[in-house]
Formats: structure tokens, sequence, C-alpha cells
């Protein structure tokens, strides 16, 4: 299926993703002994992420949250429907992706707060900050690895590369 190329991701959500996707990468590797390279790229993710929530509010529109983001009922009823195989295409983000993106958002958010607060003097050395830190650090790559399964699955299904559309901003 063919069709004329359609802006729809903008500079500011490109480069933010893969900013994002360079600095958790950062982060990760250097999670343990790379203390200044593991604080640095966690404070530009988030950073990035700050940028990110207020573009999902004043940005253009598939930047915006009230695009991808639907109700429960609404993403229950499309995950009916990709089990069913009969899921209809979005030139945006689908009602899944929307909310792999806010969980994305959130756990990166949460593991970059634990992050600092254990650099705090309250709370240095803490062991439960640093065990909440790396729970959020793991369930951040479950996340990922989810994201970039269901990539791969919408590219596959509506015969797209959504990878390279995140790289143009544009899809067909």
């Amino acid at each position: 299926m063919q069709g004329p190329a359609v802006k729809v991701w903008d500079p500011l959500v490109r480069i933010g993703h893969w900013s994002l996707v360079f600095c958790v990468a950062v982060s990760w590797a250097t999670g343990e002994g790379g203390k200044g390279w593991h604080e640095g790229f966690g404070y530009a993710a988030l950073a990035i992420i700050a940028i990110r929530v207020l573009w999902g509010f004043i940005g253009p529109h598939y930047a915006r949250f009230a695009e991808f983001v639907r109700a429960p009922a609404a993403t229950l009823a499309y995950a009916q429907r990709v089990l069913a195989r009969d899921e209809p295409r979005y030139l945006g983000h689908n009602p899944l992706g929307g909310w792999m993106i806010v969980m994305l958002i959130v756990c990166i958010a949460l593991t970059g707060f634990t992050g600092w607060l254990y650099t705090t003097d309250a709370f240095w050395g803490v062991e439960w900050v640093e065990e909440v830190h790396e729970f959020f650090a793991n369930t951040l790559l479950v996340l990922a690895g989810l994201h970039i399964a269901g990539v791969v699955f919408a590219s596959v299904r509506h015969r797209e590369n959504l990878a390279r559309a995140m790289v143009s901003g544009k899809k067909r």
C-alpha cells in the first residue's frame, strides 16, 4: 500500500526521541562505575522528558498527548482488534503506542528522580532508594524492549518502516 508522504513527527519529537535513546543507553551502560557519565546522561534524559511533556501540550497536532492518549476503553478495544488481526492503521501513534509513550516518560522520570534522590545528603547510600532506582531502570529496559517489539509488529502489519518515519518525520 503506497500513498503520499505526510509530515507526522516534527523535529523536536524526532530529535528528542533519538537523544533519549542515546541518553538512556549511555546511562545504562555506565551505571556501574561511570558515575559522571551515568549522572550526566541521566540528567539529560530528565531534561528531554521535561521538554517532551511540555511539547505534549503545546506542540503540533501529532506531538500532543490529546491526539494519541486514548481512554482505557478505547485502548482495550484497539488491543482486542489487534488480537483479531483487524486493527486500524493510525497516522500518528495508535492507542497502545500512545500509552507506551506515557509509560516510558513516567518510567524515565522516576528513574531519573530516584537517581537524583540517591545523590542527596538525606538519601546517600540508602539501600531502598538504590533498589527503587534499579527497579525503575530495569522496568525501563523491559518497556523499551516492548516498545521496539511494538514498532516492529506495527511496521510488519501495516507494511511501513516506523523507525524510518521517526527519522524522516513522514509516513505515507
